[in-house]
């Protein structure tokens, strides 16, 4: 599905107008689920971490046994050459993708010989200051690494994920807070969830069951350098439900606030907005 009408793709080595077709219905990709994907951010003119966003894309298709053709570096290139058609002040989703072609005798491995790679520029607005959610349980959890790839970010997770938000919208929330396989929570149906108690922060350490954030890392080092105390800790319902603020930390709109958990409510606090605060400064800074 797009997520805007102005968009660009990039297949074979040159950019295509519009939302090209980059997929044969016999690849491995196409029936089998072999496609990682990563999402970065353009806005204000920034491209904020895009070059830890490619490098991972290169380590979740190793992890899903893709064998990956475009080194980090030229990836960046590439995507700032596609952005340079929108215009300066447009906002717009960056997801570079790879997915296999071919599999080995039994049809299952993928095979290396050949790889497909592609590169999706999307105009997407991103979400007012303002702009919060609500939080509900699911019965749905985070796999572990021995039942499924979560060292990736691949697209056969992301069915999982449309069950949470499913369940949850279906109870008039907009989002889910999500347990691992051990009944801690893990983060939401869509990205990572901070706490704040007592003035200081609280994220689910990553433990193999989530992948653990680039926007979520970079707050962690926006807010210790503001003299904040955040902990990466075993967390459970209750402690958020305990909790003063809550907010969600994703590429796509980088600070989410989280107005109610089930029946507990929550201000949009001052620590949630400083978050947001510190990762424009960070951004614009150029660092």
């Amino acid at each position: 599905m797009a997520l805007s009408n102005n968009i660009r793709t990039y297949f074979k080595g040159t950019w295509h107008q519009g939302d090209v077709p980059v997929m044969g219905a016999a690849d491995h990709g196409a029936w089998l689920g072999s496609t990682v994907f990563d999402g970065a951010r353009f806005f204000d003119g920034l491209t904020p971490d895009l070059d830890l966003h490619c490098a991972r894309v290169n380590r979740s298709a190793k992890a899903l046994m893709i064998e990956p053709t475009v080194d980090a570096a030229e990836m960046v290139e590439i995507a700032k050459e596609g952005l340079r058609g929108f215009a300066p002040d447009a906002a717009v989703y960056i997801r570079p993708m790879y997915w296999a072609i071919n599999g080995d005798a039994s049809g299952i491995v993928p095979t290396p010989e050949e790889t497909g790679f592609a590169i999706c520029l999307e105009e997407a607005a991103m979400a007012p200051a303002d702009a919060s959610t609500t939080l509900t349980r699911t019965r749905f959890r985070r796999p572990v690494l021995e039942n499924a790839v979560c060292n990736a970010k691949a697209g056969c997770l992301y069915p999982n994920n449309a069950r949470m938000l499913a369940e949850a919208k279906s109870k008039g929330f907009g989002n889910a807070l999500v347990a691992d396989a051990m009944g801690n929570v893990a983060e939401s149906a869509t990205a990572n969830v901070f706490m704040v108690k007592d003035g200081e922060l609280f994220t689910p350490v990553a433990n193999g069951t989530f992948l653990s954030g680039i926007t979520r890392a970079r707050h962690i080092k926006n807010l210790r350098a503001d003299g904040y105390t955040v902990h990466e800790t075993v967390l459970t319902f209750d402690d958020f439900h305990n909790a003063d603020e809550v907010f969600l930390s994703g590429n796509m709109n980088k600070v989410t606030p989280v107005t109610a958990f089930d029946d507990t409510r929550y201000e949009i606090g001052p620590i949630t907005k400083r978050a947001r605060e510190l990762y424009w400064d960070w951004a614009r800074s150029g660092a």
